[in-house]
């Protein structure tokens, strides 16, 4: 931690201490009872220091703050009250670096004294007010283990936005000093006394949450992607987003039931499949091999699920229709049994802790470190282009599987020209890149229909409906024939597009 000296407070009563850190965390979502079972085991070595805290958090009425990365907040412990601007772009799933600046303060009115502080609200601290507030019964521990020391907050309590409120359960875990190594031993110890799901929403986003409508499922956002990135750096942020995707997807699905949650949930399972396989290459190491393993086991697991969902949407007869919603409920219940499952619950905190802190950062290889994103996002797309140009050119004679390979090959190209979109934002850019992702995603929607139609006699086989009413509008000749020549159109549109990148 580096303190900086600054000028006269506001107020005399107080010593004034500013610090601007790094500050790397871990967080992990409990559930009230296992709470209970954690305090009653207590695996950290000592008691407890417990403390009543409830903060404030601030932005302007347009959510300026929030819209840029940044929250301020002031939080009151017993008669201590502390000022805290974090910036970070948000992205990050579960463990991630981002700057804080603390201060002491008399009351809950925010102070911009210091002149980084001033800049970075930009102009915002004139209009800022109270939004929503945490009130939380923090559990705290120091926690040192051979050259790590690790500061760990246990906290139950609620969130509260006007007439709405939320509870909140949720363990810290905040590296103090040491490698960072320790935070991931800590979380697989609380997992095995209760099951701890990784935490992707900080309590601001939890705030801004109750602010709006119901969160529903979270489709993709683009990652902050720059061109003096190293190849592995971009793959770092692109796979800590598909993680955050997953588990704002895999919370929804778990209160809603939600189908499109679901969906989600799997697209940033397969965007992930896709970023790994692209990006073989990279790496030689067997982690890396057994994350891409575990990642598809999982998403194998959301698959029958997902696929009644689509054969649900189509299905001509009611009969049909409810003989498949009674087997959507059993594959519900599967998935339901697979994400809360020890095996799933490890992944998560594995492919973090390989993403954010292991060896490969700190190598000197070449490929690696040397490599830009952008070379190493042009060598992706001149690959994959060329594939889906050459193994699409006869999609209406080919067989099933050959167009199942080209639209697999599709889906990895376009999931690429997404992840590295952020490095393509000239205005000539910008605009064939839209029209290169509009021809592909096409092309893959073509193929995909065709490929539930090649899939669903297995499918209704496996949950013997074959023979019920409707079943066999599933997988039609007529409706094959149609988007055959769809999709062949659509192939030739998009081999015509022009490149977007150099």
């Amino acid at each position: 931690m580096t303190h900086h000296a600054v000028g006269p407070s506001d107020y005399r009563e107080a010593t004034l201490r500013e610090a601007i850190m790094q500050e790397t965390e871990l967080k992990l979502e409990l559930s009230r009872s296992g709470a209970g079972s954690l305090l009653k085991k207590n695996p950290f070595g000592s008691s407890p220091t417990i403390l009543q805290q409830r903060s404030i958090y601030f932005d302007t009425p347009g959510w300026d703050l929030i819209k840029r990365g940044l929250s301020l907040r002031i939080r009151q412990s017993g008669n201590e009250r502390i000022q805290t601007v974090k910036a970070g772009d948000g992205a990050a799933a579960g463990s991630f670096t981002r700057e804080e600046w603390e201060r002491p303060v008399a009351g809950d009115t925010p102070i911009f004294d210091d002149p980084q502080v001033r800049d970075l609200l930009a102009g915002a601290g004139q209009k800022l007010a109270p939004l929503f507030e945490v009130h939380v019964k923090r559990h705290s521990w120091n926690v040192i283990d051979d050259d790590a020391t690790v500061e760990v907050a246990l906290d139950i309590g609620k969130v509260v936005a006007a007439d709405r409120e939320a509870p909140l359960c949720e363990i810290e875990l905040e590296k103090k000093a040491g490698p960072p190594r320790a935070l991931f031993a800590l979380a697989r110890k609380v997992d095995l006394i209760t099951p701890a799901h990784l935490g992707v929403m900080s309590k601001a986003e939890r705030g801004y949450r109750l602010l709006g409508p119901a969160p529903g499922a979270a489709k993709a956002a683009p990652t902050p992607l720059t061109s003096d990135m190293s190849a592995a750096t971009a793959f770092a942020c692109i796979a800590a987003a598909c993680l955050r995707q997953f588990r704002l997807n895999e919370a929804a699905l778990g209160w809603s039931g939600d189908a499109e949650a679901l969906h989600q949930a799997r697209v940033s399972l397969r965007r992930l499949r896709s970023l790994f396989s692209i990006s073989k290459c990279l790496f030689d190491d067997s982690r890396f091999d057994h994350l891409r393993e575990e990642f598809k086991w999982l998403t194998s697991e959301l698959g029958d699920a997902r696929n009644i969902d689509v054969m649900i949407d189509r299905a001509s007869s009611e009969a049909l229709s409810s003989c498949l919603r009674e087997a959507r409920d059993e594959a519900y219940a599967a998935v339901e049994a697979s994400l809360s499952s020890t095996r799933a619950r490890s992944l998560m905190i594995d492919a973090t802790e390989w993403i954010s802190i292991e060896g490969w950062r700190t190598q000197s290889d070449e490929t690696l470190h040397v490599q830009s994103s952008t070379d190493f996002a042009s060598m992706v797309f001149d690959k994959f282009r060329k594939k889906v140009a050459k193994d699409g050119d006869n999609l209406i004679d080919a067989d099933d599987e050959s167009r199942h390979k080209v639209r697999i090959a599709a889906k990895k190209l376009r999931y690429a020209a997404e992840f590295f979109e952020p490095l393509y934002n000239n205005k000539t850019e910008a605009k064939r890149h839209r029209r290169f992702i509009e021809a592909l995603k096409d092309l893959q929607d073509r193929l995909g229909s065709l490929n539930d139609i090649a899939t669903a006699p297995d499918m209704l086989a496996a949950l013997e409906l074959s023979e019920v009413a409707g079943a066999k509008d599933l997988y039609s000749a007529e409706d094959k024939s149609k988007l055959l020549e769809d999709a062949a159109k659509a192939h030739h549109t998009f081999v015509n597009k022009r490149r977007f990148w150099r």
